[in-house]
């Protein structure tokens, strides 16, 4: 193998695919649509959270307490996802077209199935769970009420992130990115529609809400799926490769996905237990942790839109048998991630109280915004190269790091951290901040330290 870790000196002698410039504008290409559809399609929960909001803090902590169950049911996504990342990018870099579009119908397929299977039992448990999570009284009843919805639309939420996939997968990340914004805006506008009951209809509160998105995942996955089997993008899909559809795929999907799966299931679980520890300190801080996350995410799903553009990016070269171009444009890419992070942690300092006010006002609200803001800003350098670490694993098929990170993120670090500072040296809510930072940061060094090995350049899909 080439001496990945002393590539070519510099971009006059370099091999076009490996020139930096053409690395970066490759990272770019993939990169910049992700980042927007991904921003785009956090919106869906911002923009709910921005009308429920309206309807009082206590619907607001419904929302927030019924999201740390809803991560848990929707890791499925995280493992089926996983695999058809690796799978659908890496047959694409060898150049099987047909091989690709059997994958693409297998991803979605396997899709639809988990999510029947985990959006039942996710049905089912939803009282019991929010009740465990620290729901009480109106809490419970409008918890129940959102998430039984949206636990309805799962069957159609999940097969809008294989179209996203597959299309990032095959190299048309710009055609998700139209998805993603089309799918967002229409929510946005339906939102208030079935929440307030504008035009005519009927107002439902925060039913409303999750019917708005369920509508617009309907919508989303139905047109992709036209557009695939109409010939809009480069594989097109057909009836015969339908009937062609391969269960061994989706096993080996589930099979690479599966760690990755329990990493997402973990830092789920992780924030199950964690959600009762901040209701303790009572609902406005529940409602700042949960508007404030949202706002967070905002910036870390840019991070995020360039991870989902990188991975495809990795898959390609080492279906292509390029590992150098594999480990330059991983470097490239997660010193982006670092960058955008700072930026946006320097502004998210400077403008915690505008961040605070978008969602309340008054005390105590301002004021624990401001901490939150503030403190939780120090981590996200090292949150964006988390990111794009676990992409960079992702896109080559390793997926057992994510497992082994998580687990230890969650349960040896995130916890124990919390539960000293917030109840044991009774820091309270600051100490819950803190408790997040100082996970952030011990995650994202040995997750660099696991990369630098560069055995996942190795994997073989």
């Amino acid at each position: 193998m080439a001496d990945i870790s002393t590539p070519t000196a510099d971009a006059a002698t370099a091999p076009p695919a490996h020139d930096p410039r053409h690395i970066l504008r490759e990272i770019w290409r993939m990169g910049y649509p992700s980042m927007v559809g991904f921003a785009a399609t956090n919106l869906y929960t911002l923009a709910d959270m921005f009308w429920v909001s309206r309807l009082g803090a206590d619907r607001v902590a419904a929302l927030t307490i019924f999201a740390a169950f809803y991560w848990v049911i929707s890791s499925a996504n995280m493992v089926a996802g996983a695999g058809s990342v690796a799978i659908i990018s890496r047959r694409y870099g060898e150049k099987d077209m047909e091989k690709t579009k059997a994958a693409i119908l297998d991803a979605f397929v396997l899709k639809v199935i988990l999510a029947a299977v985990f959006g039942t039992i996710g049905y089912l448990l939803t009282p019991r769970i929010v009740v465990m999570l620290g729901a009480t009284g109106d809490v419970t009843t409008y918890a129940v009420t959102y998430g039984r919805i949206m636990l309805i639309a799962l069957i159609f939420n999940f097969p809008t992130w294989t179209a996203y996939t597959a299309l990032r997968g095959i190299g048309q990340p710009r055609y998700a990115m139209i998805l993603m914004i089309a799918s967002t805006v229409f929510n946005a506008v339906l939102d208030p529609i079935m929440i307030f009951g504008w035009l005519g209809f009927p107002a439902m509160g925060v039913a409303g809400a999750a019917w708005a998105s369920l509508i617009g995942f309907v919508l989303t996955v139905t047109t992709a799926l036209v557009m695939f089997f109409g010939g809009a993008f480069k594989v097109r899909l057909d009836w015969a490769a339908v009937r062609a559809l391969n269960p061994k795929t989706m096993l080996q999907m589930l099979k690479i996905g599966l760690p990755s799966g329990i990493s997402s299931i973990s830092f789920s679980l992780g924030r199950m237990v964690i959600t009762p520890m901040i209701a303790h300190f009572g609902a406005p801080v529940v409602a700042i942790y949960g508007a404030g996350s949202r706002a967070i995410e905002f910036g870390i799903v840019i991070v995020v839109g360039l991870e989902l553009g990188m991975s495809p990016l990795i898959g390609h070269a080492l279906g292509a048998k390029d590992k150098v171009l594999a480990w330059l444009t991983a470097r490239k890419a997660i010193m982006m991630g670092v960058a955008i992070m700072t930026v946006y942690a320097v502004i998210m300092v400077f403008a915690a109280g505008p961040m605070t006010r978008i969602f309340f006002s008054g005390p105590p609200y301002e004021e624990l915004g401001l901490v939150f803001f503030r403190i939780n800003a120090l981590s996200l350098p090292f949150f964006g190269a988390f990111i794009l670490l676990e992409g960079a694993f992702g896109g080559a098929g390793d997926t057992v790091p994510a497992m082994v990170v998580g687990l230890i993120h969650s349960w040896l670090m995130e916890i124990p951290m919390i539960y000293l500072l917030a109840y044991v040296l009774d820091y309270g809510p600051v100490g819950v901040w803190w408790g997040f930072v100082f996970a952030n940061i011990v995650s994202a060094a040995g997750y660099f330290w696991w990369f630098s090995k560069k055995r996942w350049l190795e994997r073989e899909v």
